[in-house]
């Protein structure tokens, strides 16, 4: 892989956007509605469109010849970048929906940040996803105060899903070399930057889940830079075995 910082860079928004969507994706056909499996799915298809707009630009980037589908499904799982908190299960509906908020509430203003980026290709998939996570963000900012200010029993379960969810929150903020010179040339955005407005969020949601915000202890690290939990290999056995198993397979 080459140490483009660019090209590694789109590899990581890539990463996260595709194993992000590809958790949603597994709630087709058990989420606890209709209307709610139609959302899921809707959400799922925007993260897997983001991430195969940033697939296509990091195979040009990188000159080899490699396409989006060979980005996605034959790289082994110690080549993704993504960030940890995708990778992990869903859980309950709660834990699914809790997880998406935090990270929702951090991309919405990283994509809208992203749009003023001197790479033209990375502020047009911008314009674009900042239209997709203004949505994802009111949805799950929604059913986290509807379960938080719910039953007895949706709050407890909403309470435990933040304080599961939480220490992976840091990881959103971390810079390295990779993008300091990135934000230096103006293509990337300062990570940093962007807390004020998350944390705004975050207290505004909370406050109407009538939920604590949990102190900020210590954070989990490493998905970036390729070092996973367990659980990114399960996903990837599941989301690459076709290609895996009949290589260059066509419908």
């Amino acid at each position: 892989m080459s140490a483009d910082p660019l090209l590694l860079y789109t590899l990581r928004l890539a990463d996260t956007a595709l194993i992000n969507g590809h958790r949603l994706s597994e709630w087709c056909g058990h989420a606890p509605a209709l209307e709610e499996e139609l959302a899921l799915a809707n959400l799922a298809l925007d993260l897997i469109g983001q991430a195969r707009a940033l697939y296509v630009y990091a195979g040009e980037l990188e000159g080899e010849g490699r396409d989006e589908d060979a980005l996605a499904y034959l790289r082994d799982v110690t080549c993704y970048r993504n960030l940890l908190m995708v990778e992990r299960p869903n859980g309950d509906f709660g834990q699914t929906i809790m997880r998406q908020f935090l990270l929702s509430a951090f991309m919405h203003p990283f994509w809208e940040a992203t749009t003023s980026s001197r790479d033209p290709t990375l502020s047009a998939i911008a314009a674009k996803a900042v239209k997709e996570t203004a949505y994802h963000l009111r949805h799950c900012g929604e059913w986290t105060v509807r379960l938080g200010d719910g039953t007895q029993e949706s709050h407890r379960r909403m309470e435990e899903a933040l304080e599961e969810e939480w220490p992976f929150t840091g990881e959103l903020f971390e810079t390295d070399e990779v993008e300091r010179s990135l934000v230096a040339s103006g293509v990337a955005v300062d990570p940093t930057g962007l807390k004020a407005r998350f944390d705004t969020t975050i207290d505004r949601v909370l406050t109407e889940a009538r939920l604590a915000r949990p102190m900020n202890g210590w954070m989990q690290t490493g998905g970036r830079q390729g070092r996973h939990s367990e659980h990114l290999g399960h996903v990837l056995a599941e989301l690459q075995y076709l290609q895996r198993a009949y290589p260059g397979a066509t419908w």
